[in-house]
Order: C-alpha cells, then structure tokens, then sequence
C-alpha cells in the first residue's frame, strides 16, 4: 500500500467522521426548533397539536434532552391514559398520532353496535392460558391475545421476551349487520367460558372459550386450544344463530390484526435487518412484503395487497408471531411502517385479511398461531414453509445452509454445550474438506513464484508501451508451455466462496447463538464489545468488536503470506485492494455476530496453517524442474485445433500462420 493510498484512507475516514458530527449538530437545531413550536403551542393551549408536535421532536431528540414528560402530561390532558396504549415516547413518531385510529377508544353512542350495544362497555379483565413452553394472555375487551411471553428466552437486558402486549395490538373481525351497523369485535366486550383461573396445558390440551353475546342470544366465540410443549395454539371462531344479522350476500370476513414489534436483542441495527413481514401464497412459496431488504429499510412504509395465501408472518431476527389458516386467506391488504429508531419498537406491522365465511346460523372459521422461535428445526416438524422464516441465503446458499451446516451444527449441538467449541470444530470440518481445494490454489500460487524471474525477462525484452500487446501474448505462450494457469489459484479460491457466504447468513439466524457466551463475548448472536466509544464512528459504530479486530489482522496475515508473487506489477491495484478489503469488512462487520467474526477468525488461522503446511511438503525447486521440461516439450494441440487442422485438409486449404 503506497503513501497516497495510505493519505486517501484516512481522508475518507475525516470527512465520514466530519459529516457524521455535522449531521449531530443539525439534529439537535431541528429539536430546538420544533421544541420551541411545541411549546408555544402548549401555552396557547392546544394540547393535541403540541402533543403533535413533540412527538415529531422525538426524532431529533438528543440523548441528553428527553421529551417524555411533556408527552405525558399531555397524554393526561387528552385523556389518554398510559393503561390504554404505550408510553407515546416509546411508539414510532410517524405513527404515534395516529393511535386514535389504532388504539380503539371508547364509544360513547353504544346504540351504534346494534345487537352488540349491551357489551359496548365493561371492566378490563385478562385471563390467562398456558403451557410449559409459553403464557398468554386474553383481554376481556375484544377476546383477543393481550400479550404472549416465552418462557424460555429472555431480552438482551435479562427481560422475558413478550413478543407484543398491550391495547396497542389490534386483533378482530370487521363487518355490518342487516341493519347497516359497522361491527368491530376488538372494540366489544367478551366473557370467557367457564374460566376458572390460569388454564395450563400440563398433560393433555387447554382450552379457553371467550364469547361476545348479542342481545338476542346469538353470539360470536373465539376457541383458543393450547398444546403442551408445542408454540402452536389452535384458533377458532364461532358465530351461532347470526344468520339474520349478517347479510345473507357475505362470503367473507375482514380480520384486523396490527401489532407493534418491539427491539429484544442488544444490536438493533443488525435485529432491524431481519425484522419484516413476510407471507406465504396458496400453494406456492414464501414472498417479502414489498422489494430488497434495503428498500423496505429506506421507505417509511410499505404496503402491498395479496391474493390468496396460507398464512402471514410477523417476524423480527429471532422470534416470529404467524397467523395460519386451516385452508386459505381470499386475501389480505398488508403493510409495514418503519419505527422511531430511538423508541423500543421496530415495527408497526398491519394486515386487513380476507377470512372466507359460510352464511348460516351455525359457520366456523379455523386458524392457528405460532407464537415462538426462528428455529429452523423447531419450524419444519410443521411442515408449513414456516422454516422459510429463517432466512439462510438463497439457491446454493441456502441450500449448503439446510443440507450441510445445518445437520453438521446440529449433530455437534447433541454432544457439546459450549458454542464456543462448537464454532471451532465446525470450522475444523470445513476447512479440512475444502483443504485439497486450498492446496491446488497454493500450488498454482507456487508456480507463479518460480515464474516470475521467466516473466520479469519478458518484461526486460519489451519494455515499450506500444509493445503492451506483444509482451502479454509473449506471457501467454510461456504459461502454455510451461503448462500453467495464471487463473488457476483463482478457481479454487472461487470455489470456496459459497460456503463463506453460507457461514455469513447462518451464524446471524441462528436462535442456538442467541445469549451465548464465549471468552470475552457475552452473547455470538450479537457483536462482542471490549471498548465503548464515547462518539459513534459512520459505519463502524459506537464500541470496538475484538473478534471483529482479531478477523481482520488474521485477513491481512493471510493475505500476505498467500498472495501470489507473479502478475503484481501489471495490476498494482489489485494488491492494494488486498489489503482495504479487510479494513472495509472491519467496518462492516464490527456490528455483526460475534460468532460470525470469530469463525472468519478461525478459518483465516486455519488458512495460515494449511499454507504453512503446503510449503513445507512442496517443493518450488521440483516445481520449477517441471516447469523447464514441459517447455521443451512440444506444445499439445488441443482436440478443437486438431479436427481445424484436419477440416482444412480435406479441403486442400491451409490454416493461417500465427
């Protein structure tokens, strides 16, 4: 690396940490600014347009400068309480004023759900349900599920992991009655069924009926069936004797469902990544709302309307709620709003389905739920696609994924505890099957050693610039001769590539990494931390990431020692780029899992050793011995020229001379 390369680096990396102090300072204006309009309008006494505005200030908020405390008061002013929604300081500021439209208020002209006017009102009440693997909880207010906890995962701060709580969720049926009133089951009143406390799925099934009655005795129940050990919950849904309330022409029901994804792992940029909504179309694969990762990233929100499907997914990197139907969904209207990046949510994900319905006086709609874990092996036993939620690459990747390390993971995973090790015999398996594949790239490398003093004289013997063409044909006859490849170092290496890129999809998705700990890494589904800055780097990040260092000194190390000696000087900056290309990788990867660098760590140490090995059992001398001889042999023809040379006989033409 020349010295203005070296000044160039560093250049880039200023005007990178300039912009990024430059960006700092400009936020905190814009938060002074619309601070200052919140507050003029807080003293002019519109509370509902300054609740607005602070809201809007969330997005600049300083660290240092918190907003919640107004909101709050503010919320109070309003009459909205913090019972009813989440703190507005948690909620993404894009769609934070519209919780009146999310979070259902009280209706105060009850005559307005007709039949279902006497359960317009009620007392909150939640009953729970249970198994050994999972507690869920249903509101009084709509029969749904208020909250689902996993029992066996916790937050990156030692919290449980509740995949979603609160009013702020939204689940129900929508339609009208023959009397044209809009009925919204999420905004009434349910009562369970012979509820007498926390139901647990010990041995045998739990079941816990909710049921919204009408005022002439009809009435709509949800069924909720839980298995033990199993993070399947069966759903179904009643309506008795409302035959003459819905109209007779309704083939279908819209089912609401609209819930906030909250952050539970440590590294939200890399959780952000594999958070979205994904879905399943009737008898064919599973599909990502909306375009490329990046782009659902970049747009503030994402819509999309579907035709049939089998079910939709509500996932973040390591857990996923999915609705399932028994047969099919018509259709469903689906879209995906990004958060407030300084609140605890990801996502506000919503789906308005279409639920086929049979008109009589007794119809039922059957669905399940999967609240639990991205386990790939967890997900297949139900034979749904749903495995498709862990995403493990595409094509070839995916399939090394699901066929090779995945078996291979597993089968270690049945006989040692400790991930760490794990890793480490993984990567020894690997790197000892791809090693015939690294040894003929260093044996090619050699080749191009002994060469070069061959190529230098060429060189020598045109050293004009007009003489470019004569000197790399001259190059080229002497590698034929010599019977060597210069691009036979480059197509074993190429070969390897699937199973890096493999590895790169595979340690971030898997759930077995998360909260594990080895050596100074507390959790190998997450980026290790041995140092917190007190700024954040662009790219780079706010802590420094010691497998993450240790990744890339190893990349250069064996860089260095496994370079090839010959071509350098006809392509200077390909031996440059040797060497940014692991400091770009460092940026990039300071913020991935742990167990991912220590791994490109591993193998890059490994990759020394073979190297170290290979010259110690081949000889360059031999080489070039064999190298002379073949160019005193003559040329071999290949089979395309030979049966040229014999066309062109038989028609008494000959070839052209070189």
């Amino acid at each position: 690396m020349d010295r203005n390369t070296i000044i160039g680096i560093i250049l880039i990396f200023l005007i990178f940490l300039g912009f990024s102090f430059y960006n700092n300072h400009r936020t905190g204006k814009f938060f002074e600014a619309e601070k200052e309009y919140a507050d003029s309008l807080y003293a002019a006494g519109n509370y509902d347009e300054a609740r607005k505005s602070y809201i809007r200030a969330l997005n600049y908020r300083p660290k240092d400068q918190p907003t919640a405390d107004r909101v709050t008061e503010l919320n109070s002013k309003l009459g909205l309480g913090s019972a009813q929604q989440p703190a507005v300081s948690e909620l993404p500021a894009d769609t934070a004023v519209q919780q009146r439209a999310v979070v259902p208020q009280q209706v105060t002209d009850s005559t307005a759900y007709g039949i279902f006017s006497q359960r317009a009102t009620g007392e909150e009440a939640w009953y729970t349900i249970e198994n050994d693997l999972m507690v869920m909880k249903i509101a009084a207010k709509g029969g749904k599920i208020y909250s689902v906890m996993l029992k066996e995962y916790n937050t990156h701060d030692g919290r449980p992991v509740v995949l979603f709580d609160g009013d702020s969720t939204v689940f129900g049926y929508k339609f009208f009655t023959t009397d044209n009133k809009p009925i919204r089951t999420d905004e009434l009143w349910f009562t369970p069924v012979g509820y007498n406390g926390p139901v647990m799925a010990a041995g045998s099934p739990a079941s816990l009926t909710m049921r919204l009655e009408a005022a002439n005795g009809a009435y709509i129940e949800y069924i909720y069936t839980m298995q033990p050990g199993d993070y399947m919950v069966n759903f179904s849904t009643k309506f008795s004797s409302l035959a003459s309330v819905i109209p007779a022409n309704t083939t279908s029901m819209a089912l609401d469902w609209k819930m906030y994804i909250p952050q539970q792992e440590k590294g939200r940029q890399n959780e952000d990544m594999y958070t979205g909504l994904k879905y399943k179309v009737y008898q064919e694969g599973v599909e990502d709302l909306g375009g490329t990762k990046m782009q659902r990233q970049k747009k503030e929100v994402v819509s999309e309307n579907l035709m049939k499907t089998d079910w939709i997914a509500y996932k973040d990197q390591f857990f996923s709620s999915v609705i399932i139907s028994n047969d099919f969904f018509l259709n469903a209207s689906v879209s995906s709003t990004n958060a407030d990046p300084a609140s605890r949510y990801l996502r506000l994900f919503e789906s308005e389905i279409g639920i086929p319905f049979a008109h009589s006086d007794n119809s039922e709609v059957n669905m399940r739920f999967y609240f639990g874990p991205n386990s790939f092996t967890i997900m297949k036993k139900y034979d749904l696609q749903l495995e498709e939620l862990v995403f493990l690459g595409r094509n070839i990747i995916r399939g090394i994924n699901q066929f090779v390390i995945i078996p291979i993971f597993n089968l270690l995973d049945n006989f040692i505890n400790n991930y760490g090790i794990i890793i480490l015999i993984l990567t020894l398996i690997i790197k000892i099957v791809l090693f015939p594949l690294t040894h003929k790239s260093f044996i090619s490398q050699a080749k191009m050693r002994v060469m070069k003093p061959m190529v230098d004289e060429l060189a020598k013997k045109f050293p004009k610039q007009e003489d470019a063409m004569k000197k790399q044909q001259a190059t080229m006859d002497l590698y034929k001769k010599a019977g060597v490849s210069p691009m036979g170092g480059c197509l074993p290496m190429l070969l390897q590539m699937p199973i890096l890129f493999a590895m790169f999809r595979f340690f971030p998705t898997s759930i077995e990494l998360r909260q594990q700990s080895f050596l100074w890494a507390k959790d190998l589904s997450t980026y290790d931390s041995i140092f917190n800055l007190p700024f954040t780097i662009p790219m780079y990040g706010d802590h420094v990431s010691l497998f993450t260092l240790l990744m890339t000194v190893s990349t250069i190390i064996s860089t260095k020692i496994s370079s090839p000696a010959g071509g350098q000087e006809q392509m200077p900056g390909m031996k440059t780029m040797m060497y940014v290309m692991p400091v770009m990788f460092m940026l990039i990867l300071n913020n991935f899992s742990s167990g991912l660098t220590y791994y490109y760590f591993l193998a890059n140490v490994i990759s020394i050793i073979q190297v170290q090995v290979s010259r110690r059992f081949v000889s360059e001398n031999e080489i070039l011995k064999k190298i002379e001889e073949n160019r005193k042999k003559p040329v071999k023809k290949s089979k395309w020229q030979q049966r040229l040379e014999e066309a062109s006989k038989r028609s008494g033409r000959s070839l052209p001379k070189k």
